[in-house]
């Protein structure tokens, strides 16, 4: 990587002079704007070629005319090749999402199948951090394609997807074993052998290995059967059965690679999508749609290209991309190599079958299109219900939520949900962890989370909401009102939230800080379904926030609520139950059986949970 400059004018003839001194090397420039605010990043074969050509007499299209117009300095890094200017340019986009980029979100890790290492391994869903001793099949599209999985493993193998602290403690089958998706190994209903051959099968065919599997079965089948053991031969042949009707949903006879990603890109009115076909081990697993965000309209600006560097990025690719749209196939190719991928073969040429599931990529990405501009649409038609609703003019259109959460005035947890003209903006949620007020004083918890949150804005110079709504009645939106004049944000509606007779949903009535009521609203009405959504899960983060917290607190504080119990005495209990379920259940003679548990101690746990 070669070393940064930067030139910086407030006159863009000052620019176009120190331009000239650019290099004519690979590299990434930064467009920065008066408030010293990296708007756009790019990459270049040749910086000074690429750079100078925004300053052109005729821009491609009203965004680049507009970018430019607020650059107010310019900075480059050289990199030796091309390929690294690549890599660069994805990290800076992703620490510093410019205005101006496109960019892919996904900030979700991939969803995995995972098998256990246990001496009877479990099967679960698996997102993130992977261990080496664990045993990890995907990634799979999204987390229906995993569970799906899971449950065919279950029918076909019956292998248990409880956790350990439960499948230690069982004294008899659970539910899973009646309905016949569990051998029951808890209970010792198979043997440790029988069970490590089902996870095999399980994990051949997760492998792809699924006519070994088949094959497996058909001999077993077949010897029960020769030896009279029809119920068991039974057994066997509905497993078959169940794998083969698998196959010919998911087997992809097409492709002569095992694993392969099919990339297609779309637009329609404006809206791109890139709809992306998983392959692995020869079977469908489910396809993904992504929206960019930014999209810049300037025609020489490759978006699927930009797609696959960002997805690869931080995603290993498998052995073959598919393609329709042409790319520059040797700048991806050394941009692998630079990642340290394995040799990745990119098609555009289809042929054959490969085309018809380019199709349906394609119309997937349609689909998707069409779905979210619908989804656009009715929250457009919301918004400006929600305005009429209030009374606001129609630019106010961020609206943030609080609520508060807590039990019986413990473990107190505030929530905010923001929505603005784009829908839903989960990346601007917030929870807060309320430590100053007494017990179940809401409106002290209330005030709280308002002068935490609002104060931080007003210091941070932040985005300002224009409406805030609270679930609550006066008191609450009276906490809210006093806020917002201690810190001059006047300017911001105010709406209190009441629930209605017997909490019926539908019957609210909402409390204007103005003085206005509103009550007996027709329930239809676009905006006032709005303010419910919104309210609604304002409710629901923060309850989950508050369970999750009184999880953890019921878990690490049961046992150190007794005397006697230290950090080792209560490892030593958790390790030999499984979890604090199965210490619960023991006796006295079971407790003892723990290291450096005595008579007094074993008495005094009993005694606490019963």
């Amino acid at each position: 990587m070669g070393n940064w400059r930067q030139f910086t004018g407030l006159v863009l003839n000052d620019l176009k002079k120190e331009i000239k001194n650019f290099p004519s090397l690979p590299g990434i420039y930064r467009m920065i704007n008066a408030k010293n605010e990296i708007i756009y990043i790019g990459k270049a074969k040749d910086i000074k070629k690429r750079v100078t050509s925004y300053f052109g007499k005729n821009h491609s299209s009203p965004r680049t005319k507009m970018m430019v117009s607020n650059i107010n300095a310019i900075e480059f890094t050289v990199t030796n090749t091309e390929a690294e200017a690549l890599i660069l340019e994805n990290n800076l986009i992703r620490n510093h999402m410019p205005r101006y980029n496109v960019i892919f979100r996904d900030d979700k890790s991939y969803p995995y199948l995972k098998i256990s290492a246990d001496q009877y391994p479990r099967i679960s869903f698996h997102r993130g951090a992977q261990k080496k001793e664990q045993n990890y099949f995907g990634p799979f599209p999204n987390s229906p394609a995993v569970r799906d999985s899971i449950k065919l493993l279950q029918k076909v193998f019956l292998l248990r997807t409880c956790e350990n602290s439960v499948f230690k403690n069982r004294t008899r089958p659970c539910m899973e074993h009646q309905i016949q998706r569990c051998s029951a190994p808890c209970v010792n209903l198979i043997s440790e052998e029988d069970y490590k051959e089902d996870i095999d099968q399980a994990m051949m065919f997760l492998n792809g290995k699924d006519t070994k599997v088949i094959n497996s079965l058909s001999e077993k089948m077949s010897i029960f059967s020769e030896n009279n053991e029809f119920e068991r031969a039974a057994v066997f042949r509905d497993r078959i059965q169940s794998l083969r009707q698998v196959r010919l949903k998911q087997f992809v006879s097409d492709f002569s690679e095992n694993d392969a990603d099919i990339i297609a890109i779309e637009e329609k009115e404006g809206v791109f999508c890139v709809n992306l076909v998983m392959i692995r081990n020869a079977k469908h697993l489910g396809d993904k749609s992504f929206f960019p965000k930014g999209i810049a309209d300037d025609k020489d600006n490759n978006i699927l290209e930009i797609f696959i560097a960002q997805y690869y990025d931080e995603k290993s690719p498998p052995p073959v991309v598919i393609l329709e749209k042409k790319v520059n196939k040797s700048l991806l190719e050394k941009f692998f190599e630079l990642k340290s991928y394995k040799k990745i073969k990119i098609i555009t040429r289809l042929t054959n079958e490969k085309r018809m599931w380019m199709e349906m990529a394609k119309k997937n990405a349609l689909i998707a299109i069409g779905q979210k501009s619908n989804e656009t649409l009715s929250f457009k038609n919301k918004i400006e219900a929600f305005t009429k609703l209030l009374n606001i003019p129609s630019n106010k259109n961020r609206i943030e939520c609080f609520d508060v959460s807590h039990m019986m005035g413990e473990g107190t947890v505030a929530s905010c949900v923001v929505f603005d003209k784009n829908g839903i903006q989960k990346k601007d949620y917030r929870r807060y962890n309320i430590k100053n007020n007494k017990p179940g004083d809401d409106y002290a918890a209330m005030q709280e989370v308002l002068e935490r949150r609002y104060k931080k804005i007003v210091d941070t110079d932040g985005i300002k909401p224009d409406v805030i709504l609270i679930d609550g009645g006066k008191g609450q939106l009276g906490v809210a009102i006093k806020i917002m004049e201690q810190l001059n944000l006047n300017d911001i509606v105010l709406v209190g939230v009441t629930k209605g007779e017997k909490r019926k949903s539908g019957a609210e009535t909402l409390h204007i800080a103005n003085g206005e009521i509103l009550e007996n609203i027709d329930v239809n009405n676009m905006g006032f379904q709005l303010i419910i959504q919104i309210r609604d899960e304002a409710h629901r983060f923060a309850i989950t926030g508050h369970r999750a917290i009184r999880k953890k607190t019921r878990f690490t504080s049961s046992l150190e609520e007794i005397e006697g119990i230290g950090q080792t005495k209560r490892r030593n209990l958790l390790v030999y139950f499984g979890g604090i379920q199965g210490i619960k259940e023991a006796d006295v003679r079971e407790l003892l059986l723990v290291e450096g548990i005595n008579v007094k101690l074993a008495e005094s746990i009993y005694n606490h949970f019963h």
